[in-house]
């Protein structure tokens, strides 16, 4: 015949059970919990740069013009494609510094490499061979060509001696501008005691204009000191 279970063993086993430590999680999983990358904070959305020309021809100009001229829609208001600087080399035909000279003058004031432009004839009365370096221009495009247009309205003209403005009339047809300088020493990142000669340059301001009455409006618009008609200006 079995034994009949013993009652006081069920208890004793049931007091052992509930006295035993709660089993702990290993010390590797426990370091891992606490390496576990806390939730990164969001950086601060970066706000890209606008050139204060360019906020001043989205704030005001588009508006200005729209109105004035009729324009459908934000496209069709023109604005300027592209500014180019030159510098006409003849001297370099005799000196082979001048070449150097005239474009690291550029490169002051544009802040950007310039390219120089060859002759692609050759022409004898002019001693003039065909690959010769007759100059070097800059072209501007993007946010260097509004911080350009900017420090040129503002800074560089104003700098010129007994400025009244400049010519109402010096526009191509299609609304393209264009302007003669003296010397590049009108400029303020060019160091009078640093130039070797005086050269003059040409500035041509390139609109998305269809005429000239639009390119003008959009240049005097961005601050560009016409003068009167009543006054004719020749190269500043």
């Amino acid at each position: 015949m079995a034994n009949a279970p013993d009652g006081n063993n069920e208890e004793q086993a049931v007091e052992a059970k509930a006295s035993k430590p709660a089993a702990t999680k290993p010390a590797a999983t426990k370091a891992a919990a606490e390496a576990k990358p806390k939730a990164k904070a969001k950086k601060p959305a970066v706000v890209a740069y606008v050139p204060r020309m360019k906020q001043l021809y989205r704030d005001d100009v588009v508006e200005v013009l729209t109105r004035e001229f009729g324009y459908q829609n934000t496209m069709q208001v023109p604005q300027i494609d592209k500014i180019v600087l030159n510098i006409g080399l003849g001297e370099a035909l005799d000196s082979n510094s001048a070449v150097g000279a005239a474009v690291g003058d550029l490169q002051k004031i544009t802040g950007q490499k310039p390219t120089e432009n060859r002759a692609k004839v050759s022409i004898a009365n002019f001693k003039l061979r065909e690959g010769s370096v007759i100059g070097s221009s800059v072209t501007l495009r993007g946010q260097r060509m509004w911080q350009f247009y900017d420090r040129f309205v503002n800074i560089t003209l104003p700098r010129v001696r007994d400025f009244r403005g400049i010519s109402r009339t010096s526009f191509d047809g299609r609304g393209n501008y264009s302007l003669g300088m003296r010397d590049q020493s009108t400029f303020p990142e060019i160091d009078y005691n640093e130039i070797d000669r005086m050269r003059g340059l040409q500035l041509t301001f390139v609109t998305t204009a269809t005429t000239d009455e639009e390119g003008r409006r959009l240049l005097e618009l961005l601050g560009m000191p016409f003068a009167r008609v009543e006054e004719p200006v020749g190269a500043v």
